[in-house]
């Protein structure tokens, strides 16, 4: 059956109320230089790699969402060291909302941004 809409994500929306702060907190935590002049309202095009980006977006100027996070992971992050990336998000201080759960072939933990929204660490 045909469909004009690719199976493929293009980018995931991260809605956040401070975006300069939300910017470190994910640079931070994906080890990626930024420059906070090229922080501008109403939104911040993380740069990842692939087919999919990340937006933390803040809307307009002047205008204060309202955030409402959601008690589960927006999306996860690769990891092919969950112990490795454990200890780093230990180590400069994110919370962690969840320790490691191991099952035989995967692992993951989480972690809670700047808003509360809970992200994923994992190696599948």
């Amino acid at each position: 059956m045909y469909s004009p809409i690719k199976n493929q994500i293009n980018t995931i929306f991260v809605h956040v109320k401070d975006l300069e702060k939300s910017v470190e907190w994910y640079s931070r935590l994906l080890h990626q230089e930024y420059n906070p002049s090229d922080i501008s309202r109403p939104v911040y095009n993380m740069s990842i790699n692939h087919f999919t980006g990340l937006t933390l977006d803040a809307g307009p100027e002047g205008e204060i969402k309202e955030i409402v996070a959601s008690p589960y992971p927006l999306f996860n992050f690769h990891t092919d060291h969950i112990e490795d990336a454990y200890t780093y998000v230990k180590n400069h201080k994110y919370e962690i909302a969840s320790d490691i759960v191991q099952f035989d072939d995967f692992a993951y933990f989480t972690v809670k941004d700047p808003d509360q929204h809970v992200i994923m660490i994992c190696t599948g």
